[in-house]
């Protein structure tokens, strides 16, 4: 009988799992918990499970990001305080009447503890109401902990413009590249530097991941860290497909496929995906679609459009991407297009499509009718820069 090969499969050990074998970071302390579905270990069992029965602490309290504490609720819902029953613990929203905790909510604490799977891109809440924590348990004089986690798409790209002043929101807080390539620990690493925010930090790593490794290469378990963000490869594509979160084009959801499908009523599929098909964009390719979603933008209405296939991970370029989508269908019918103006992000003075790109400098070009090589024209200086910037905080090698 042959043997059965021994599995050389990379394990990477979470930030959890690394602080529950061994707990001095936060031994004797009252904490509160910032997580949501994607606080897991290896075997599944919930941050908050474990953290209840880790001796030496005393877990009190929890706080759920955008989407809440279990991810049940859409995208800019308000999400309400709650009582979580698996703990009897009190269950406090960082998404709704405030968004960050306040001093009464930490009154009683010695340590705040974040553990959330991230994308790995600037617009998705999650690294903002990290930094907004930070500085709230500065305020207390409380220990930040992060439990660190693989950046799922990876740690060596940066792609996207800078934010600039006057473009803050939930979806950028501070001046990172769309697509950082960090992991939250790192990033709280630059958020403490720059932001000069005085707290105790410890970030307890991951072990074995690498900044090249593919999250399937991980051998962790992936757990949908929002409604819509069902797989790695959906995490892949949204640094550039949220962007028609800032139009009236349908970014996918209400469909199996979100942030891979994209289109309206009015696109005519076959003349999108040949245009796009034009602009020879790197690893990835445009397949015409149609399909109708069952909420959200133009729910049961049949749309035309395209579906993005990604062929070569580490050639693709997710933002450069999104701004051909947008800017090929508003050149289709500019009467019919329309950027959102409605309140994003707890913001309504300022255009959704704009405090994604981080200004209104990609919105009035594609107004003008710039081409993608216009449109990309600013962004390599502006990743050049941001790559030097966070070179210090980086923790794990290629």
């Amino acid at each position: 009988m042959t043997r059965a090969r021994r599995s050389t499969r990379p394990r990477v050990t979470t930030g959890l799992e690394r602080l529950l074998a061994d707990p001095r970071p936060v031994r004797g302390m009252r904490l509160g918990l910032i997580a949501n579905p994607t606080a897991v270990g290896r075997d599944l069992a919930h941050a908050a499970l474990l953290l209840k029965r880790l001796r030496g602490a005393r877990l009190v309290a929890l706080f759920g990001p955008e989407h809440g504490l279990w991810a049940n609720a859409q995208d800019l819902v308000e999400v309400q305080d709650a009582h979580d029953g698996a703990t009897g613990l009190p269950i406090h929203s960082l998404y709704g009447a405030t968004r960050a905790p306040t001093a009464a909510q930490l009154e009683g604490l010695d340590a705040l503890v974040f553990d959330v799977q991230d994308v790995g891109t600037r617009f998705y809440t999650y690294q903002a109401t990290m930094m907004l924590c930070m500085e709230a348990a500065a305020g207390s004089k409380l220990r930040f902990v992060v439990l660190d986690r693989p950046n799922p798409i990876g740690g060596t790209a940066v792609e996207g413009p800078a934010l600039r002043p006057g473009y803050e929101s939930l979806c950028g807080m501070h001046d990172l590249a769309v697509r950082h390539g960090m992991t939250v620990g790192e990033l709280a690493r630059l958020f403490r530097a720059e932001r000069r925010i005085d707290v105790d930090l410890e970030v307890v790593p991951a072990e074995g991941w690498r900044r090249g490794m593919a999250f399937a290469a991980t051998g962790l378990p992936w757990v949908m860290p929002s409604p819509n963000m069902p797989t790695p490869e959906t995490a892949l594509v949204y640094p550039g497909a949220c962007l028609l979160e800032g139009t009236n084009l349908s970014e996918g959801r209400g469909t199996t496929r979100p942030f891979h499908l994209l289109g309206a009523p009015w696109l005519d599929a076959d003349r999108l995906a040949a245009d796009l098909e034009a602009e020879r964009l790197p690893g990835v390719r445009f397949r015409p679609a149609r399909f109708s979603p069952t909420w959200d933008k133009h729910a049961g209405v049949p749309c035309g459009g395209v579906e993005i296939h990604v062929r070569d991970p580490r050639t693709f370029r997710p933002f450069r991407t999104g701004l051909a989508c947008v800017a090929h269908a508003r050149r289709q019918d500019p009467a019919r297009f329309r950027w959102r103006t409605e309140p994003y992000e707890f913001v309504s003075d300022v255009p959704a499509f704009d405090l994604l790109c981080g200004s209104d400098r990609e919105r009035r070009a594609i107004e003008a009718g710039a081409g993608l090589r216009e449109l990309s024209a600013a962004l390599a200086g502006e990743e050049r820069a941001f790559a030097r910037r966070r070179r210090q905080f980086l923790l794990y090698g290629e």
